[in-house]
């Protein structure tokens, strides 16, 4: 399983904070915002990763992230220019998906939730076409809206209905097969001129090959795409961490239980972050003072 983060576009909800900086990059409480999808995909064992961003902010997730080795994964990136729909994602990443299933999560999505790891492993080994979520949501219409018939079974997804037919929503973490990329190149724009990822899950739908987990009360998550949603995952960030005192979405941390890398590679890349808290907490890891058993650690 290949995975792709697109953290393009211009973010432009988010003026002026997004005028000379790229909104994956701000930071959510403690950490870029970039953060928290690459965490999801780590904790669900996709070590080979894909970051499409424009080309103005490219340089900048190379010089946060690098090639990724140093976490023990594989990270590459390539260029998309224009906001022409979340789709785009597979046609650009054609060569570097291969002949391989994919994952795809926005640049924007923040999950937390019990057993969410063990989900989303389960999701990967019984991959077959596509595998969407649903959660609830109290404003439907500004999202992938999923329409159920009496019995429950999915019926339709529609992007942004004025009149939804459910509070149950899309949120930006997808899974596909590898028809994903000629099913993508058969789409046309809509009327907002891109290429819809509602239309694309609906072509699974009309396959009978589309799969839609509902995530539970257990599971938080946020598009962090608006000012408010911005302070709310923060705030929620600096909670669970304040209270709990493990960090979420802590890259390295989850590298070092996932057996990407060991102890003393965790130590390397947290001596130059000695003076702060994010260094002391690697380092407690690195040496044992906090022992976590990653089974017992699935909200990383």
């Amino acid at each position: 399983m290949k995975g792709i983060i697109l953290a393009g576009g211009f973010g432009t909800r988010l003026y002026p904070l997004t005028k000379i900086i790229s909104k994956h990059l701000i930071p959510v409480y403690d950490k870029p915002l970039i953060y928290y999808p690459l965490s999801i995909f780590m904790i669900s064992g996709i070590k080979d990763i894909l970051i499409i961003s424009t080309s103005l902010d490219l340089q900048k997730y190379k010089e946060l992230l690098g090639d990724g080795s140093q976490l023990g994964i594989s990270i590459c990136y390539m260029i998309q220019d224009a906001p022409n729909g979340l789709p785009e994602a597979f046609i650009i990443g054609e060569k570097f998906i291969g002949s391989d299933n994919v994952a795809l999560i926005l640049g924007d999505n923040i999950f937390y939730g019990q057993t969410l790891s063990i989900t989303l492993r389960l999701v990967i080994a019984e991959q077959k076409g596509a595998t969407i979520f649903g959660i609830y949501d109290k404003h439907p219409e500004n999202f992938g809206v999923i329409e159920f018939d009496e019995n429950g079974k999915v019926i339709s997804i529609v992007e942004k209905p004025t009149i939804p037919k459910s509070h149950f929503i899309v949120p930006g973490l997808y899974f596909y097969d590898n028809n994903v990329i000629s099913l993508s190149k058969q789409l046309k724009p809509s009327l907002r001129g891109e290429l819809e990822i509602s239309e694309l899950n609906q072509l699974y739908l009309q396959k009978g090959d589309l799969n839609v987990k509902i995530l539970g009360r257990g599971t938080t998550w946020f598009d962090a795409g608006t000012h408010d949603s911005l302070l709310d995952a923060a705030q929620f960030i600096a909670t669970i961490q304040n209270r709990q005192g493990l960090y979420i979405a802590c890259i390295e941390e989850i590298a070092f239980h996932s057996g990407y890398i060991n102890a003393k590679q965790l130590e390397c890349l947290a001596s130059g972050l000695r003076n702060t808290d994010y260094g002391k907490y690697l380092l407690s890891l690195a040496s044992g003072e906090i022992k976590l058993k990653w089974g017992h650690n699935e909200n990383l």
